[in-house]
């Protein structure tokens, strides 16, 4: 995507060869390098404009937050020569004072004082970065980022997985000693990384850090990526890394006392790095005085859907009870039999509740939020509420249909009569009823549901009879 959009390259002569003429002719960087080591882009033996560049045939992002455009060989249908965009520079005009214009004289352009002229005549550096900032890569276990196309899939797929900084760093703490005792944002006050070798390598310059020969240490930064808690392992992953030194491999990260953890939310709980849930505790223990239980239900969706709360199975095993209390007041009912305790089948069906809230809001499963996730049955959500309308006295389903159904007035039969109509044809439609209150619509709606239902159970009678 980005190559239709930005070109480091020449462009075709024959295709615009007005815009050919402006880059070679303004835009062409060089000679430099072994070539004019006098060149004014030349410091310490090198381009600062970091010319030559590698010959690329996609454009990739850099590791040091700069993309590398693609710049093709000639073998790729590329140019012999390299581009740089060149200086800043301005256009304008000037307009003789009788021609008053106040739209022109708004002029756009730029003012050198000769501070700045000396300065650029001498070669002196117009600007510096300091202090260096090293950016650090996080990312799970096999979770390097790969560029690949059509061409190269299949060797990406047998290639060893990529070296990142973070990869690097494990491999440095196993064989070097001073690296174990360094957290991961403080390995560039000691090493540099070579992009080449993909290696930490000890600096040479800076200052004698005592008890540790040839160890050197300066004012580099090192930054590692932010990682949004969206991303829930990779997140607690990045808070390991900020407070553990030295570990030797992702395993070794989320050990914690000898007692390799699960997962990396594990870790920092063993490791006390995450705040406590007093409260979302005191949330959860106010609502469950005076909300009904799907109110809760809806309340701790929210809480680990969108909060993060350090540790939602506590919650949830401390108000399970209250988030369950509706279903176990109906299967009561339904049973007959008001001695009926809570069972796992009850709290189950909560957690359903709970995921489909959950998956409503963040499209995340209560799997992906810290809880066990439910066991679901076959059928849906709409499938169990459908089994749940069924369930009803049949006999006196059909009594209401014989009892009511001559009592219906001209108006209501008019209604009644179309509907049925409607249904027996199988032709469908879309009825508005509207009344005034106490004229009986509740009544008519009722006895239009109930009648299919009798005609169908009066027809698996005759079928069977």
């Amino acid at each position: 995507m980005i190559d239709t959009v930005i070109s480091a390259e020449i462009p075709d002569q024959t295709i615009d060869p007005g815009l050919f003429e402006v880059v070679t002719k303004n835009m062409i960087h060089g000679p430099c390098g072994d070539i004019n080591r006098n060149s004014l882009c030349m410091i310490d033996g090198k381009c600062s404009k970091r010319f030559p560049k590698q010959l690329i045939a996609e454009t990739i992002t850099g590791d040091d937050g700069y993309p590398q455009y693609r710049q093709r060989s000639t073998d790729d249908n590329g140019k012999s020569t390299y581009v740089n965009k060149g200086s800043d520079m301005a256009v304008f005009g000037v307009a003789p004072e009788n021609n008053h214009d106040e739209i022109l004289q708004y002029q756009m352009g730029r003012f050198i004082s000769t501070n700045e002229a000396v300065w650029r005549i001498l070669s002196f550096p117009i600007h510096d970065r300091h202090p260096v900032v090293v950016h650090l890569a996080v990312h799970l276990e096999n979770g390097q980022r790969v560029y690949y196309t059509a061409a190269n899939a299949e060797q990406r797929v047998v290639e060893e997985t990529p070296v990142t900084t973070l990869t690097a760093y494990f491999q440095l703490c196993e064989t070097d000693e001073f690296s174990r005792t360094l957290l991961y944002s403080e390995v560039p006050h000691y090493f540099t990384w070579n992009a080449s070798t993909k290696k930490f390598q000890r600096r040479k310059q800076g200052t004698p850090v005592d008890s540790y020969p040839g160890i050197f240490r300066t004012d580099a930064l090192g930054r590692i990526y932010t990682v949004s808690p969206a991303n829930v392992e990779c997140f607690y992953l990045r808070l390991l890394l900020v407070n553990v030194h030295g570990p030797q491999s992702f395993q070794h990260l989320r050990t914690v006392n000898g007692q390799l953890c699960a997962t990396y939310r594990e870790a920092c709980q063993h490791l006390h790095l995450l705040e406590d849930d007093t409260h979302w505790d005191a949330t959860l223990r106010d609502a469950s005085i005076v909300s009904p239980p799907i109110q809760i239900r809806m309340l701790f969706a929210i809480i680990i859907s969108t909060c993060f709360p350090s540790n939602p199975l506590e919650l949830w095993n401390k108000y399970k009870d209250f988030m369950a209390e509706d279903i176990l007041i109906r299967l009561r009912h339904r049973s007959n039999d008001p001695a009926l305790l809570l069972t796992l089948e009850m709290y189950n069906e909560a957690l359903i509740m709970i995921e489909d809230l959950c998956l409503t809001i963040a499209n995340k499963a209560l799997g992906q939020l810290g809880l066990t996730p439910p066991n679901r049955p076959m059928h849906d959500l709409f499938e169990r509420e459908l089994q749940r309308e069924l369930q009803f006295d049949r006999n006196e389903l059909r009594a209401f249909v014989q009892t009511y159904t001559p009592q219906l007035n001209d108006q209501q039969k008019y209604v009644y009569d179309t509907v049925m109509q409607a249904v027996n044809d199988n032709t469908g439609g879309l009825y508005f009823l509207d009344a005034p209150g106490g004229t009986g619509k509740t009544f008519l709606i009722s006895l239009i549901l109930a009648v299919p239902i009798v005609n169908s159970m009066s027809a698996v009678i005759d079928k069977t009879q």
